[in-house]
């Protein structure tokens, strides 16, 4: 993309945040090997005493924690002891020493596939020939939910497709989703816990999700589940939810389970839950990048949900609000951003391409800008970056975009329309035209969104 001065130092500010996060860090600080003593999350596990260490899970940073984990053992213990399997996107697949990282979805399809049960179903089947002298290592982290789909008898696998999608596209949050996912499957809220026999199990976590709820994160696999098969019908009812949109076996068998106290389930006291990275440690990295550079830092949090539309219109009108008000500013203003937004869509009919990160950033872009050409006496320069953590932007191979005044002008002399791109849903496409895409590729971490805003005074 091109970029100016001010959007070089978003995106440095950004990529700061996302760095601070890396999956194989993260898991090398919680995990250490200190002579024949394993210390994981301030519990001690003597090798003597340990037979074989299983490594499972799922998520968008799954390659980088897997990779940590066979790190911090060392090559002589992964090699004598250690077997393991985890769920990734096709695009994270690469050779570890022991550990299986199996293609459990294609990039970019955020939803449960034929691949994503077979990796589920090897994985039950490896947690359930454990015994009490063995040690389970769970590894969980964004995106874990579609790539551990092991539906419950009598749902198919088409019918959880139906349901994730409808739920997707009617704009519901990532906690409804998985309240509706949990109740259909064999292996989320709590059920992968309750299928592991090792002596004891460490679950390691890269939370994506605000607030850090633990039966919400990947579903829940190895968390004590608060939620009922009644929640999950609220859920679809908010929907409108009916045949055909969502299959009429997905209402009989949750109507069949509504008494099922089995829900109420508890998990073994032998599992243990740490979230080992967040948004929060992602947006300290930016702070200290952007303060680095002589910014004033505005932070705004962690928890910020809403409409992505809204958000960057927000977020623009914050910006707008700190030039007015910093006529003779000595230094210019960082605004940081964190949480992780829904997109409303349009008919699918008139929809285009894009993801939440480029809707906010388009919205944001309008409201900073207008349609028309950016005035060269304006004397404040504005620049708004939202992307995922995970370079992952809806269906697309961008993280996110950038929205500035050159983007803006490139706008104009193409005579593009961005107030019905962003009608449409499709900012992608304006935004590879006008050169505001954030591309990183795959960061093999994901920790919800990062937005970095820059007002810098004439």
């Amino acid at each position: 993309m091109k970029t100016s001065h001010l959007a070089e130092q978003a995106i440095a500010i950004w990529r700061q945040g996302v760095a601070a996060v890396d999956a194989r860090v993260l898991v090398r600080n919680a995990v250490r090997l200190q002579g024949q003593t394993l210390r994981i999350g301030g519990r001690e596990y003597p090798l003597e005493t340990w037979n074989r260490i299983a490594v499972v899970g799922a998520g968008k940073a799954g390659a980088g924690m897997a990779q940590g984990i066979e790190e911090a053992l060392g090559p002589d213990l992964v090699r004598e002891r250690v077997t393991g399997w985890i769920n990734v996107p096709a695009d994270c697949v690469r050779k570890l020493d022991r550990i299986v990282l199996h293609a459990a979805r294609p990039a970019g399809l955020n939803e449960p596939t034929a691949d994503g049960v077979a990796g589920s179903e090897r994985i039950l089947e490896m947690v359930s020939q454990l015994g009490p002298n063995d040690l389970c290592l769970v590894l969980l982290s964004g995106g874990g939910s579609a790539l551990l789909p092991a539906p419950i008898t009598g749902i198919s696998l088409e019918a959880k497709q139906q349901v994730t999608r409808f739920l997707m596209q009617s704009g519901a949050t990532i906690q409804e989703l998985n309240t509706v996912r949990k109740r259909l499957s064999r292996i989320k809220g709590g059920a992968l816990a309750r299928a592991i026999r090792a002596g004891a199990t460490e679950t390691l976590i890269i939370s994506d999700v605000v607030g850090d709820p633990l039966d919400i994160i990947a579903s829940g696999p190895t968390a004590d589940d608060s939620g009922t098969v009644d929640d999950a019908l609220v859920v679809l009812r908010k929907f409108h939810a009916a045949p055909p949109a969502v299959p009429a076996e997905v209402f009989q068998i949750l109507e069949q389970l509504a008494d099922d106290s089995a829900t109420a389930a508890r998990i073994p006291a032998t599992v243990h839950n740490q979230v080992i990275g967040n948004n929060r440690v992602a947006l300290e990295a930016c702070a200290r990048a952007a303060r680095e550079l002589g910014f004033t830092v505005i932070d705004l949090g962690s928890e910020n949900t809403g409409e992505a539309s809204e958000v960057g219109r927000d977020l623009a009108r914050r910006c707008r609000a700190i030039a007015k008000e910093s006529a003779t500013p000595s230094r210019p203003t960082c605004l940081l951003s964190g949480g992780e937004p829904i997109v409303r869509l349009a008919p699918a009919e008139r929809r285009g391409v894009g993801g939440r990160n480029q809707q906010l950033a388009l919205a944001a872009l309008v409201e900073l800008f207008g349609i028309t050409r950016p005035d060269p006496q304006y004397d404040t320069d504005i620049v708004l970056l939202s992307g995922g953590t995970d370079g992952e932007d809806g269906p697309t191979d961008a993280a996110g975009a950038v929205a500035s005044a050159d983007v803006m002008c490139e706008v104009i002399r193409q005579q593009l329309n961005p107030q019905d791109a962003l009608d449409r849903n499709d900012a992608y496409r304006l935004f590879e035209k006008s050169g505001g895409l954030l591309r990183t590729g795959p960061t093999h971490t994901n920790v919800m969104d990062v937005r970095v805003a820059l007002v810098h005074p004439g």
